[in-house]
């Protein structure tokens, strides 16, 4: 098996868009390594969710749509993305979401508020998790040995209200160690 893998040749298995998932599916995802993979953008009130997708579930379907905090609950490892260029490549927007579920800057209800997860889970997902299921073993994370792949922020998304991560701004982009961005 490979390193860092429960998979014959180092595979790394990962399922995307899990937009309904069957609770009982939920913690398979742990027993048997799968990544859980998420575009965190949909998983809020928009048109398309509130007029079409939520009135085609039905309501008992459609309170189990974008389960991250399910999913992270159980065990399961999250990688983060967008579903470019259907939505927006902008993975703070994302983090945004996927701690608020709600779009940064809109004023609607949180669509299933129980499946927000929190600030440090999200970066995580779309770094860490991101990293491992595409074998960028040297990633991910800020570590000795590591890649430089690194975004210096505007400001500490920490240190804000959580309704503000998604003003955050890219102040500078370092790709192995060298500044592509900003000064």
């Amino acid at each position: 098996m490979g390193a860092g893998s429960r998979w014959p040749g180092g595979r790394r298995h990962h399922l995307a868009h899990l937009q309904l998932v069957d609770p009982a599916d939920v913690p398979r995802f742990r027993r048997l390594g799968a990544t859980a993979t998420v575009q965190p953008l949909w998983a809020v009130h928009e048109p398309q969710m509130d007029e079409l997708t939520i009135p085609f579930l039905g309501d008992a379907r459609a309170a189990r749509q974008y389960p991250f905090g399910a999913l992270l609950r159980a065990g399961a490892r999250l990688a983060a993305g967008s579903d470019w260029p259907v939505s927006s490549p902008d993975p703070l927007q994302g983090i945004h979401v996927a701690v608020n579920r709600i779009p940064y800057g809109e004023d609607v209800p949180a669509f299933l508020p129980d499946q927000r997860i929190g600030l440090a889970a999200a970066i995580t997902a779309y770094t860490a998790g991101s990293a491992y299921v595409s074998h960028f073993d040297d990633s991910g994370a800020i570590r000795p040995g590591h890649r430089a792949d690194l975004v210096v922020l505007d400001r500490n998304p920490f240190d804000g209200p959580d309704r503000e991560i998604g003003a955050a701004k890219v102040a500078m982009t370092f790709t192995g160690g060298r500044c592509v961005h900003g000064s």
